[in-house]
């Protein structure tokens, strides 16, 4: 896969060029993981990398620098600017823990990150890049944290768990009073905690499923495409639900 570097100056191109190499190709790695496993057939054409400003006022207007499309991804490598965006997900509270955490973001985060944008290629996923994807959103954004999570180890898996479980309690009476089935009724508007809040209940969720499923990931793609296949008649929280809790 390409690697574009669109920036403004190329000074800022210097700045980030190895940083740029680097998560490159520890993505090649991941990709192979994803075709020999998750059934990646179809490769975006390039990875845009941008400064956070230009990924959030000129290519789109979401306000997180990373997102894809079925032929790009765009990606800022600022590690500043996205300790700067981590840490506003505390939402003023003193949560010195998660802080130290968001304040030492750095390049296996980062990582992540790409990684995540290259997962929503699989072909495991049912809905397509321009469909409305507001009826089970949640698990394919929970899944594609969980896989790249996984490929970073257990101990950084289990650290950015705790951090995600802490943020979910403590934004829960704020921002939790909704289904997450409703996860893409206005996924971008509101404060960044508010966006982040089903992110974290995604993945979150995700992991409790393959977790009773004993760590089998290919059982839960499975039972997603037989809800699928049969006609979506219930939701895919309650679906999962009620399969999670059968004896």
């Amino acid at each position: 896969m390409k690697s574009i570097l669109c920036f403004e100056t190329t000074e800022e191109s210097e700045k980030h060029e190895a940083l740029i190499k680097r998560q490159m190709e520890r993505l090649g790695k991941y990709e192979e993981v994803l075709r020999s496993s998750y059934r990646l057939e179809e490769m975006p054409k390039a990875v845009i990398w941008t400064s956070t400003e230009l990924a959030t006022t000129v290519f789109s207007t979401i306000p997180i620098p990373a997102y894809t499309n079925e032929e790009f991804i765009y990606l800022s490598p600022e590690l500043e600017q996205w300790r700067d965006l981590m840490l506003l997900q505390l939402d003023g509270k003193e949560l010195p823990e998660i802080q130290a955490y968001y304040e030492k973001f750095g390049e296996d985060h980062l990582f992540e990150i790409l990684a995540h944008e290259l997962t929503h290629h699989s072909a495991l996923f049912v809905d397509e890049f321009d469909d409305d994807r507001e009826d089970s959103i949640w698990f394919e954004e929970g899944m594609c944290f969980y896989l790249p999570r996984r490929f970073l180890g257990e101990e950084y898996f289990n650290e950015v768990t705790k951090v995600e479980d802490d943020l979910v309690k403590a934004h829960q009476v704020k921002y939790g009073g909704h289904s997450l089935d409703d996860f893409g009724s206005g996924t971008y508007e509101g404060s960044i905690p508010s966006i982040m809040f089903d992110y974290w209940r995604s993945f979150l969720k995700v992991k409790d499923i393959v977790e009773f499923h004993h760590g089998d990931v290919q059982q839960v793609f499975r039972l997603y495409h037989e809800w699928h296949e049969t006609g979506r008649n219930q939701s895919l929280s309650a679906y999962f639900d009620d399969i999670c809790t059968t004896v």
